[in-house]
């Protein structure tokens, strides 16, 4: 007889006494971050990840100086630069004509002022790091949990999953992302959609245009569209992102099923030849359409901390979403180390790690909107802006000093 409702043979198995310092719900970036961090320092930690593996869907990713200085800090950073880039250049193109409009050197000079690399990687290659060093590190790493409940009396927390098993811990960190679950414990706050959408791939070398520079990472900007493009994994692929504001978004709001291939191929009629070329690199069977999440007052409740995405998800144009990510969890880690082992008052030390972070990520968070709206002018402004940027000092850093700092003198 198969087991069915009311079946005693249905009931999920209830697993007790699974505890750690600390556990850690979702096993993205930020997570896995945090959990490696917090292993580092002397912490018992468990994972929990919803999906049947540990992964990431997407491609490549930038790294800044303010992300790689951490992960030097736990001692991934050489692997991920063996399996990443290097680049020369970060540099900005008109996505009509074509034509460099700025660029920073990001060599020698840049990592001595910063203390760091910038690196590109792929996603998937940085979670391979990750899920490697946090095993070598003695981290529980459970996939197939996902989380339902989170309880607190005086003396700790626990976790329940949909399974039945139940995971108690001092503290639980919230890394579930975007459309956190544990979020609305703390705020009723939504998703805000930008109305633009993003479609990704990444390719061998030798199918991308023969034009694409491996040493630079560059973006094309343009009325209401932009594309990056930027070698991974030593150079073997492409990595292609193409971004542009949904007409459908535009004429309907409400309707879910908007920026589809139809409207990229509609939007990016007219930019130059490099951008076009590009174009049939991408994935056309799948797309992200672009959220974000206004800033909230408050990270923390009790015993559960949100971390990453789920405490200020923001868009990509500053790159800094996994960067923001990672200073996360290294701080998360600092406030739960000591000593003599957890602190005595964990609430107290997790709210110690919300208000040391809030203001900084809020303000990326904003930033990157403001940027996201500079790329994408037309008209006078556009030409404004692309005077603007040809007339910038290429050596000029002071304006990065906030987000890459600390700087060097």
């Amino acid at each position: 007889m198969s087991a069915g409702l009311g079946d005693p043979a249905a009931a999920p198995v209830r697993e007790t006494g699974t505890t750690a310092d600390a556990v850690v719900v979702g096993g993205g970036i930020g997570g896995l971050t945090a959990a490696l961090a917090l292993a580092r320092a002397g912490r018992s930690v468990r994972v929990l990840e919803r999906a049947a593996e540990f992964t990431e869907v997407g491609a490549g990713l930038q790294l800044a100086p303010n992300a790689t200085r951490e992960l030097a800090r736990l001692g991934v950073l050489d692997e991920v630069v063996a399996r990443g880039v290097l680049p020369r250049r970060l540099v900005l193109r008109d996505a009509l004509e074509g034509s460099e409009l700025t660029s920073r050197d990001v060599g020698e000079g840049f990592r001595a002022r910063y203390g760091g690399p910038y690196v590109v990687a792929h996603r998937s290659d940085l979670l391979d790091v990750l899920v490697g060093a946090c095993a070598a590190a003695g981290v529980a790493l459970e996939t197939g949990r996902t989380t339902v409940d989170v309880r607190q009396d005086g003396g700790g927390a626990e976790v329940e999953c949909a399974d039945g098993s139940v995971h108690r811990a001092a503290a639980v960190v919230g890394a579930d992302g975007l459309r956190s679950s544990l979020r609305a414990r703390l705020s009723d706050d939504q998703p805000v959609s930008s109305g633009y959408v993003a479609y990704r791939g990444t390719v061998p070398a030798d199918r991308a245009a023969a034009h694409v520079d491996p040493g630079d990472v560059t973006v094309f900007i343009g009325p209401g569209l932009h594309c990056v493009q930027y070698a991974l994994r030593a150079g073997e692929m492409v990595n292609t992102v193409a971004v542009f504001r949904s007409p459908g978004h535009l004429a309907n709001p409400a309707d879910p099923d908007w920026g589809g291939p139809e409207e990229l191929d509609q939007v990016f009629t007219g930019v130059c030849t490099p951008v076009r070329e590009a174009l049939p690199l991408l994935w056309r069977d799948r797309r992200w359409q672009m959220y974000d999440r206004d800033p909230i007052p408050h990270w923390v409740d009790g015993r559960l901390a949100l971390l990453g995405d789920a405490a200020h998800p923001m868009l990509q144009y500053l790159a800094q979403g996994a960067c923001q990510s990672i200073e996360d969890a290294v701080a998360l880690a600092d406030a739960l180390s000591g000593p003599a082992g957890l602190p005595a008052d964990v609430p107290a030390a997790l709210a110690g790690y919300a208000d040391a972070r809030r203001d900084r990520t809020a303000r990326v968070q904003s930033t990157a909107r403001i940027w996201g709206e500079m790329w994408h002018v037309d008209g006078v402004a556009r030409l404004l802006r692309n005077d603007l940027l040809r007339r910038l000092p290429t050596d000029h850093a002071e304006h990065l000093d906030w987000l890459y700092g600390p700087a060097q003198a």
